[in-house]
């Protein structure tokens, strides 16, 4: 008898599981639950020679349902290159991507296993090196199985499993080389892999040999794996290179074993394939891998990860929810929810086995815009043009491509930057800002309602804009998930924070600071600029984003430093929004920025609102005009500051001064007399000056005006300030009054500010001096007086900033505005204009339409001392002009 080498390293290799399920499953069982441990291991050519190592328990079990042996084996493994080997009679054959297994038996004599692919066919070719047999008339026999479905064994050509009664094996003859060994050569299609092949060496009945049957030395059958691979553990997700092998891996540091579920069709309820993943051969660290070289019969992909975490079903068996890839480029359409789950977990998505198809980006220039020159308008895509008013396709109405085709109302508003509300895949019953997968938009966004559409419609639409000067910020979520169907389920101690803080695992709250954590938003924020070529992101919660661990408050938290200094990441627009999706407040903070981070600024908001309701201070309103100094003097300027009045959750701009009962405090709305609609004149009036004070002050302060959609056409929530109840565009509003001369007002802002960059555009705070704030006679403003309404201020443009602008000599002038938001009118003392100007009136938001605004302004007479009658509720602008020009 051959002994065997005390230099090879003994390695757990692949055993294969003869338990029964009801699906397609080459699976293991869990020795915390069964009581042993069975693995695999499949082998993959390299240039370099691999030596794998780990021992495992074994042991045997019957199967409930069949009376079949669970088999476990240890033995060698050495997983290299071969340039050929040899074939049943000697015969050579060229050899591609072998792996090769070495099993002692236990008798002591030496196995090697060549598992090859030739041509369509896989070989598996099986040597034994030295036995010594009674007799040379003898003839050693392979006793072989393939199981496939149920774990059990099916017939060498791959039909159903033999009747009961007989053993479904086959018996092939070993032949005896020249060179003394026994060897024989199986081939299998490959259409038929992956699977397992399980055998043992076998003597014909009769012979005195102790017994017919030759196992390993565990006892146990030999077991090898066919047509799957080791697979690497990068790129995390789905990876499919140019020659159609497919790499499959997915962290999970919590799972003892690891799934891969393979489908056939999307809409199957359980998949065709189970494959248990290896824990000594298809994982490294915490990272589980495996590889095919094709998958042609496989469209989808899931996985379960089993372990401490797993749950029980009603009759306290474990079972593991299959969840979807994190990495999946392409999300497969939804599956109905299993019966056999039994937790309630509805099996939503899948990831699609597919190459993300080619986008033709030739052509494309992007904006790359300066900060302080946005005019933001932040938009829900759905709602945009779902409502039939918008008159489009069924098909393309409420999708990127009825955006593309609404291209035209964004430009005649002057808007050069679109914000859209989560675009991610997220929860229907929970809403946009409650994602469950980060690298894909959702399928509905698409025309026929499939991931590829949605992907495609989405670049499409990013190019037209971008084609027409308009950048693309995207709104994330990178602090939740949904409560069902997100990362749960994988590691939830890694990706959560599970029994680390009170309240926050039941908030499904990601631990988006811990470095695996960390890693995937940031390649899914990557992603989304090199395959969608968004401009920028504006984090959702971003005070969330600050937390450690353990919950504690960071100062410089890992996940924002990183994106601040990435090399792809940090030439984007970064904004923190810190409105929280799920108390429904903003929670302000002390923002690390590294001069990178822009703010959405919610004091912006509530001063100026404070102050048109006759209850803020002057001193605030002076602040936000100049850019917010307060918060971003810190080295960033006004540039960094996004202001707004109104956006998608609170009351919209038209509520704001039509309800303001009791149950609306937060609000800091006014409803100008009477709650909710009215048909009084009056009120009527005083509300049409508010909101034409609102847009006025919000694009004559410095920072980024940001306007919500609808608020241009007086869309109303009926004084809600639920995000559910917010309404899809009624683009009929458009045509009415209202509509009109707010749209017009609102594009002649935009134009007026750009032509007016030196004062309004600017990206560092103006100059002290460049700025007189006077009260309604010149005299200096009582800033803390709670009771002064009025406030007016002189900008005087920098001349010798100036000397250099020659695109636009009419930005070289000073600008004059007032502010009363008392219920009196007020007579304003005009300053003296420079020498060889006068003033001309721009704006005044008492007029009545269309002379309220105008480009060229009209003459104020200059007699003497010059005073201007302003009514209450009402703001003016004048720029002073020569006369000529």
């Amino acid at each position: 008898m051959a002994t065997f080498l005390s230099s090879l390293v003994i390695q757990p290799f692949c055993v294969h599981n003869c338990g029964v399920t009801e699906s397609l499953k080459l699976a293991v069982s869990d020795h915390l639950t069964y009581g042993q441990k069975t693995k695999y291991q499949s082998g993959k050519m390299d240039e370099a020679r691999m030596l794998a190592h780990g021992e495992s328990k074994v042991g045997a079990v019957k199967s409930s349902h069949r009376n079949l042996s669970k088999a476990y084996v240890t033995s060698g493994i050495l997983v290299g290159k071969s340039g050929q080997r040899l074939g049943i009679g000697g015969k050579s054959k060229e050899q591609r991507k072998v792996a090769t297994y070495l099993f002692r038996t236990e008798f002591g004599d030496l196995v090697n296993v060549f598992v090859g692919k030739t041509g369509s066919a896989f070989t598996v070719n099986i040597e034994i090196s030295s036995m010594q047999l009674v007799s040379t008339d003898e003839t050693l026999l392979l006793s072989w199985r393939v199981y496939r479905s149920d774990s059990a064994p099916v017939t060498s050509n791959f039909q159903s499993s033999p009747p009961d009664g007989t053993t479904g094996a086959t018996e092939t003859p070993f032949v005896k080389t020249s060179e003394g060994k026994f060897s024989v050569e199986l081939e299998f299609d490959a259409k038929h892999t992956p699977f397992y092949l399980s055998f043992v060496l076998k003597f014909p009945m009769g012979v005195d040999s102790g017994s017919s049957e030759i196992r390993s030395h565990r006892k146990t059958s030999f077991s090898v794996p066919v047509g799957f691979g080791r697979g690497y553990p990068s790129p995390l997700g789905l990876s499919i290179s140019g020659d159609g092998s497919i790499n499959f891996s997915i962290f999970s540091s919590t799972a003892e074993s690891v799934v891969l579920c393979l489908y056939n069709d999307s809409t199957s309820e359980k998949p065709l394939l189970e494959l248990d993943l290896d824990p000594y051969i298809n994982r490294s660290g915490n990272i589980w891998h495996a590889s095919f070289e094709g998958a042609s019969n496989f469209v989808s992909y899931g996985y379960q990860c089993k372990g401490l975490k797993s749950h029980e079903n009603q009759d306290g068996l474990e079972v593991s929810r299959i969840v979807v890839d994190p990495y999946a480029k392409i999300l497969a359409p939804s599956i109905p929810k299993s019966r056999d789950q039994g937790l309630g977990f509805p099996l939503k998505f899948l990831g699609q086995i597919s190459i993300v198809p080619a986008f033709d980006w030739d052509g494309e220039v992007r904006p790359n815009l300066p900060m302080e020159k946005l005019f933001v308008y932040r938009l829900n895509v759905k709602r945009f043009t779902i409502d039939k008013s918008s008159q489009l396709p069924a098909d393309i109405a409420g999708t990127f491509s009825g955006l593309t085709k609404k291209l035209l109302h964004l430009k005649n508003l002057g808007v050069n930057a679109v914000l859209l509300e989560p675009i991610f895949q997220f929860d229907e019953k929970e809403g946009p800002y409650f994602p469950f997968h980060f690298f894909s938009p959702t399928n509905n966004y698409g025309p026929s309602g499939a991931s590829i559409s949605a992907i495609n419609s989405m670049k499409e639409m990013v190019k037209e804009l971008h084609a027409n000067g308009v950048e693309v910020i995207v709104e994330v979520v990178y602090t939740h998930t949904s409560v069902d169907g997100a990362l749960q389920g994988i590691d939830d101690s890694s990706y959560y924070f599970a029994n680390r803080v009170a309240n926050l695992e039941e908030r499904s709250a990601l631990n988006c600071n811990y470095p695996i954590v960390q890693q995937l938003l940031l390649d899914s924020l990557r992603y989304w600029v090199t395959e969608f070529h968004v401009d920028g992101f504006c984090f959702v919660n971003a005070s969330f984003l600050l937390q450690g661990h353990h919950g504690e408050l960071l100062s410089r938290p890992p996940f924002v430093e990183a994106i601040a200094f990435d090399p792809i990441l940090s030439k984007t627009k970064l904004v923190a929004d810190f409105w929280d999706p799920q108390e429904l407040v903003s929670k302000e903070t002390r923002f690390p920025h590294w001069k990178r981070w822009a703010e959405v600024n919610s004091k912006f908001c509530s001063d100026i609102r404070d102050f048109f309701r006759g209850e803020g201070l002057i001193s605030s309103l002076a602040t936000r005009l100049c850019g917010s100094g307060d918060v971003f003097s810190d080295g960033r300027g006004p540039a960094f500051s996004f202001n707004f009045i109104a956006r998608n959750v609170g009351l919209p701009l038209v509520d704001l001064v039509s309800f303001s009962n009791s149950n609306l405090a937060s609000e800091l709305s006014w409803n100008c007399g009477e709650e909710g609609p009215t048909n009084t004149l009056k009120v009527l009036e005083k509300r049409l000056k508010q909101i034409r004070n609102f847009i006025f002050v919000l694009f004559v302060s410095l920072g980024v005006p940001v306007l919500n959609m609808g608020d241009e056409c007086g869309q109303s929530s009926g004084g809600s300030v639920a995000f559910n109840d917010r309404r899809s565009f009624n683009w009929d509003l458009l045509k009415t009054d209202f509509g009109t001369q707010t749209t017009q007002f609102i594009a002649f802002l935009s134009s007026f500010r750009s032509r007016r960059f030196d004062l309004f555009q600017s990206r560092n705070f103006l100059k002290g001096e460049n700025i007189d704030w006077f009260d309604n006679n010149q005299s200096p403003p009582q800033w803390e007086d709670a009771s002064c309404k009025f406030l007016a201020v002189m900008l005087r443009a920098d001349k010798e900033e100036n000397e250099s602008i020659t695109e636009n000599p009419k930005t070289r002038s000073d600008i004059f505005m007032a502010f009363n938001a008392s219920d009196q009118s007020e007579s304003v003392a005009l300053p003296e204009p420079s020498e060889g100007t006068s003033w001309f009136r721009v704006v005044d938001t008492a007029l009545p339409f269309p002379g309220f605004f105008s480009s060229d302004g009209e003459l104020v007479p200059m007699t003497g001392s010059v005073t201007y009658e302003m009514q209450a509720h009402s703001c003016a602008l004048f720029e002073a002009k020569s006369a000529n020009a």
